[in-house]
């Protein structure tokens, strides 16, 4: 029975992973080379994230450069990264591209609070999904006879349970990203 509850809890933790992974994209006012992670270039015919195809660093708290190594690139991304949701306009010098993020405005900050809000929303939505797919599965078991009444009630308790841990980690996570959202 523990195996079929870790298939579900599985399924949950993924939830949470693609969550942390959103929350990544989303800039606070500092540099950060995860919002590139969605951005592709195309390289000889094939779209590849901008992150594969040069040296990304952090050279001060808001500034991102991003170092091609082969420079016929520039262009590509600096083109990718213009047609991008990023909001942020890349200078070429010829070798490297910097994107400078602006500091956010207060309206801003708020803004990607709700965002942050929605998108931990749509992960609890996806994870009691994942519940009632479970409490699906495990009645038609107990239906089939493959499980008594008791096992059916006692692994409904821990998928609930589950839920329930699962559902807090969420709110945890976006309390985390707001407070970094907020933070001057």
């Amino acid at each position: 029975m523990n195996q079929q509850l870790n298939k579900y809890q599985d399924k949950m933790q993924k939830t949470i992973n693609s969550l942390l992974d959103e929350f990544n994209t989303i800039r606070a006012g500092r540099a950060n080379p995860h919002v590139l992670d969605r951005i592709s270039v195309d390289y000889y015919g094939a779209p590849t994230p901008v992150v594969q195809v040069g040296n990304v660093s952090v050279p001060e708290p808001r500034i991102l450069m991003i170092q091609p190594w082969d420079a016929t690139l520039l262009k590509a991304i600096e083109k990718a990264i213009n047609e991008s949701d990023l909001g942020i306009n890349p200078s070429n010098d010829g070798k490297v591209i910097r994107l400078v993020f602006p500091e956010l405005t207060e309206e801003r900050r708020k803004e990607l609070t709700k965002e942050t809000k929605k998108k931990g929303e749509n992960a609890k939505v996806a994870i009691r999904n994942i519940r009632r797919e479970a409490l699906d599965a495990f009645k038609k078991m107990q239906k089939a006879n493959e499980m008594t009444e008791d096992e059916y009630n006692t692994i409904e308790n821990g998928v609930q349970k589950l839920t329930d841990k699962f559902v807090e980690e969420i709110d945890r996570h976006i309390e985390n990203k707001n407070k970094e959202i907020l933070s001057v």
